[in-house]
């Protein structure tokens, strides 16, 4: 090389010392880099903690849908018990003995209210309601004893029960043809 050159690229590393910016632009891009990445770390753990939030929330929901309808056997065994217990009322009532409708009025309130403190509810269906396939089932169809029962129950055979939310067992109705 010769002394001009030399002399040259002392100027240029003269120049490029005096000149700052292009150090701070090196130091700014990585500062930027650092800063998108920052930002995409954060954006990532903040939609992580929301998805985990609502995976809480989920979960909690279902189990307190489990707790509900956890009974929902028992329940369901039940039913019959509770129906043989209302036929059987219908003619103690016909009975003259005081003693014997007061303890059978006694057990049938019991048994009621337990199961209802439980979460069961009785259907309710009364005569000249609108028939829906979704919340009863049809039994039979008769002729209609007048137009305004046509399509709609004439009378409840078997009582439905729901538990919660949740019909466990539809009531068993007759409609009006």
């Amino acid at each position: 090389m010769s002394t001009e050159e030399i002399q040259n690229e002392e100027i240029k590393d003269q120049v490029e010392d005096q000149n700052p910016e292009t150090e701070k632009a090196e130091e700014l891009s990585v500062e930027d880099k650092l800063t998108q990445e920052l930002a995409a770390e954060k954006d990532k753990f903040l939609r992580l903690f929301a998805e985990f939030e609502n995976y809480k929330r989920r979960t909690s929901k279902e189990r307190i849908e489990l707790f509900k309808t956890a009974s929902s056997d028992v329940m369901q065994a039940m039913l019959p018990v509770l129906d043989d217990l209302e036929r059987a009322w219908v003619e103690i009532e016909k009975s003259n003995d005081e003693n014997l409708i007061k303890g059978i009025e006694l057990i049938s309130n019991k048994l009621k209210t337990t199961l209802k403190d439980k979460g069961l509810e009785q259907v309710k269906v009364e005569q000249g309601d609108e028939f829906n396939a979704d919340f009863h089932e049809a039994i039979t169809q008769i002729p209609a004893p007048s137009d305004k029962l046509k399509g709609k129950i004439i009378d409840v055979i078997e009582n439905g029960y729901k538990l919660g939310d949740k019909i466990i067992r539809f009531p068993k109705v007759v409609i009006g043809q």
